[in-house]
């Protein structure tokens, strides 16, 4: 497959490699990953799922996936492409490699039957043409932690937090996070090997400009039931020590123990800041602090969504109200997408099959993956002209089942 004349477009060989992500680096900015974060990716890295693009001898254009479980309404998991490593070289912009690689991708992730394909933009606006809607956001927030107090549950004195080495504590923390996934939508049941990239990072052995992680685990009559991974950023001016603890990731598997790690985290000596890059945007800490305003929350989108297959991905989640409605969709890129589909469903699963009858909804399929997760309601895309109602009633009878109980959520990059 050729995206141009003398253009080869093929499945990333292993000998290849490093070839190839040296070409990946360099269209971000050519920092190279210290030897240790390389060799993890390198270990990470599908192949069989890899594309390069190729001038002669030079690799000029980069797509990967990565084989996730993803979480959805009702809390099954559902198998997805997690798409990354996508580039192109300055030198092949606008010859049609990114759609040619797009487009082989979604063929590629359609005939592995897996009903999702999901992406982390760098640039937002790319994506859409190609079906990705913008699925979940994330929050972040800097919290002066000297003037914001917390109001704990009950319960958060029986829970001990205690450092633990991030290395060591690693299967404890990802039997923590395994439990937490179906919780949530948006959260990914990693293969194994991707917690490590929770401990290495910039230089390949946990530290990142000097700055070790650390590792606190919350446990309960000896048993983990949270951890938290944070660095501590010292930093001092005239009137004193003004620190910042920077939060990697949090998880817990009940209120008290959710608090007691945050207390933790806001009791730090020598620290005045709390920064916290990637949370939910209903994350539970913001109904503890005393001053919501001096959190300084910030939104910004977070996990794009593409249906490659409807029917597939409409019967694998729940609905959390009764819908029987006929959805018309738009996809002209994946065109066995396109057509009329019935959906009828509820919290306790759903059918969805070609049809006949009149549709009571339009919508295209990047609107579709906008809506899937719960964390954009149909109702609001329709506000903007992108859900059109074709059957007065069907809008929010549609919006309030495909809602989600909780906000979805992307805890990392991939």
């Amino acid at each position: 497959m050729t995206a141009e004349s003398g253009t080869e477009l093929r499945t990333l060989r292993s000998t290849e490699w490093d070839t190839w992500f040296d070409t990946l680096e360099r269209a971000f900015g050519g920092a190279p990953k210290p030897p240790g974060t390389r060799a993890l990716w390198q270990t990470l890295t599908e192949p069989e799922r890899s594309l390069a693009a190729w001038a002669g001898d030079d690799c000029v254009g980069t797509a990967g996936a990565f084989s996730f479980g993803l979480s959805v309404p009702g809390g099954a998991l559902v198998a997805a492409a997690g798409v990354t490593m996508v580039s192109v070289a300055a030198t092949h912009r606008r010859r049609g490699l990114l759609t040619a690689m797009m487009r082989r991708q979604l063929d590629e992730v359609h005939g592995r039957g897996e009903p999702l394909a999901v992406l982390i933009s760098s640039e937002p606006e790319i994506y859409g043409r190609f079906g990705y809607g913008m699925a979940a956001y994330q929050l972040s927030a800097v919290i002066d932690t000297h003037r914001v107090r917390l109001s704990l549950p009950d319960g958060t004195d029986t829970v001990r937090v205690r450092y633990a080495d991030p290395v060591a504590s690693l299967d404890a923390c990802e039997a923590v996070y395994a439990r937490r996934v179906p919780q949530r939508p948006g959260m990914l049941a990693r293969r194994p090997g991707w917690e490590r990239l929770a401990v290495v990072e910039a230089d390949g052995s946990g530290h990142a400009g000097g700055i070790p992680l650390q590792c606190v685990l919350a446990e309960r009559d000896g048993v983990t039931v949270g951890y938290a991974r944070f660095r501590n950023r010292p930093e001092w001016d005239a009137a004193g020590p003004r620190g910042t603890v920077v939060l990697n990731d949090l998880e817990a598997l009940d209120p008290a123990a959710h608090a007691a790690l945050w207390k933790f985290l806001f009791d730090i000596d020598l620290t005045t800041w709390l920064s916290l890059p990637n949370r939910p945007a209903d994350d539970a800490w913001q109904h503890l602090v005393s001053d919501i305003r001096r959190c300084q929350l910030r939104l910004r989108d977070a996990l794009f969504v593409r249906v490659v297959d409807v029917p597939a991905a409409l019967r694998a989640r729940t609905y959390r109200t009764p819908v029987e409605t006929v959805l018309q969709v738009e996809d002209p890129v994946c065109s066995w997408n396109g057509g009329r589909w019935r959906l009828a469903g509820g919290v306790d699963g759903a059918e969805c099959a070609r049809t006949g009858a009149a549709p009571e909804l339009a919508l295209s399929v990047r609107d579709l993956g906008c809506a899937y997760l719960g964390g954009v309601s149909l109702a609001a895309l329709a506000s903007a002209g992108r859900v059109r109602e074709l059957r007065p009633g069907a809008l929010a009878r549609a919006s309030a089942a495909f809602a989600s109980d909780l906000a979805p959520w992307t805890p990392h990059a991939f």
